[in-house]
């Protein structure tokens, strides 16, 4: 199994392991609820390293991503980061990744750790101009510090202005003494933060500079385990959970990063059909009203119990104090306040469709 450049700080710390996409990840230090609500309201550190970077440059290196991302990669420019998806022709979801413009001829793509050779070897494929293209995941670390403290701590550490940072930008430069460091204020927790990548050599360095800066700010480590709640919370989406190779982003409600109009586009034709048609399926939120508790992949019915779609991800949210999740259901159920069922073995819990994000 492969383990990031902080798997000796993970065990010192007593972590909960697992593997996770190839990797032996910290799960939870200790309490999930506790890691969830120190985002929420502090700040943590998550080891994000198991991600995938990919540098895209040179003469065509904007071609071959517009012609493979829903988004539109022209509305970039260098220090700017855009959310889309890598599509097949038929509009399935290859995967989901943040595109960062590095200079004018240079693009960072950062996709997911279970798909880091799918995504390389479809990517490659297209690259019929000879594009170049380097695989630098093995070789960096990724730390992502959420919460609405995060800031303040990270400041300490770095001259660049990461306190006026705009969302969705990123700049490069020193960061507890070491040189080209990124750091970008996207993230996945819904609580602000900054993600920062580095050279794999660094990792210790950087991770004891951040621990250290944020020590009077009770910062710290969190697991997986409370990723995944957070970004529940919000609303954000998990590749293999709630969009995948067979979910396009007009059913996942993913529209907004789906720039139907630009040209060179692989999945316009398929996507712009099924716009003019409806999705049978749509991606929605809910809650339930019963006692009880939503899990992964449990069948969503109507009143009579006839199943109408499946849970994609579900939990009970440590905010909120309530069971929250996300499913497909047909068409016809997908609007707010819609009542519906969560089946869990053999029981039908009350539920109903509400907008997202649930925080």
């Amino acid at each position: 199994m492969n383990t990031t450049p902080f798997h000796a700080q993970h065990l010192q710390l007593g972590a909960k392991m697992a593997p996770f996409a190839g990797y032996d990840m910290p799960i939870s230090y200790g309490s999930i609820n506790d890691e969830h609500l120190a985002v929420r309201n502090n700040a943590g550190v998550f080891d994000v390293s198991h991600m995938g970077e990919f540098i895209i440059r040179g003469n065509g290196a904007f071609d071959l991503i517009q012609q493979l991302s829903s988004n539109d990669v022209s509305k970039l420019y260098p220090g700017k980061v855009q959310y889309s998806c890598l599509l097949h022709p038929t509009g399935g979801i290859v995967d989901d990744m943040l595109v960062y413009q590095l200079s004018d001829n240079a693009y960072m793509l950062v996709v997911n750790a279970a798909n880091i050779q799918k995504d390389w070897n479809y990517i490659s494929i297209h690259n019929t101009a000879n594009v170049e293209m380097q695989d630098i995941s093995d070789r960096t670390a990724l730390l992502a510090v959420q919460g609405p403290k995060a800031s303040r701590i990270l400041q300490r550490l770095t001259e660049l202005s990461l306190i006026d940072m705009p969302y969705y930008t990123f700049a490069k430069g020193t960061f507890a003494g070491v040189a080209n460091v990124l750091i970008s204020a996207t993230g996945y927790t819904g609580s602000g933060g900054f993600e920062i990548y580095f050279d794999n050599k660094d990792a210790e360095t950087i991770w004891n500079a951040i621990f250290d800066a944020g020590l009077s700010y009770n910062l710290r480590p969190v697991g997986l385990a409370a990723r995944n709640t957070l970004r529940l919370e919000k609303g954000y989406m998990l590749y293999g959970n709630d969009i995948n190779d067979t979910t396009t982003p007009l059913e996942a409600g993913l529209g907004w990063i789906t720039k139907l109009n630009k040209p060179n586009f692989i999945a316009k034709e398929a996507l712009l059909k099924q716009k003019k048609n409806g999705t049978a399926l749509t991606l929605v939120g809910f809650e339930l009203t019963d006692k009880g508790v939503a899990r992964d992949h449990c069948p969503i019915t109507d009143f009579e119990g006839n199943r109408i779609g499946e849970v994609t991800s579900a939990c009970p949210s440590p905010s909120l104090k309530k069971s929250i999740g996300m499913g497909y259901v047909h068409t016809a159920y997908a609007q707010p306040n819609t009542p519906i069922f969560i089946q869990v073995r053999d029981k039908l819990l009350a539920a109903q469709v509400v907008p997202t994000p649930f925080l």
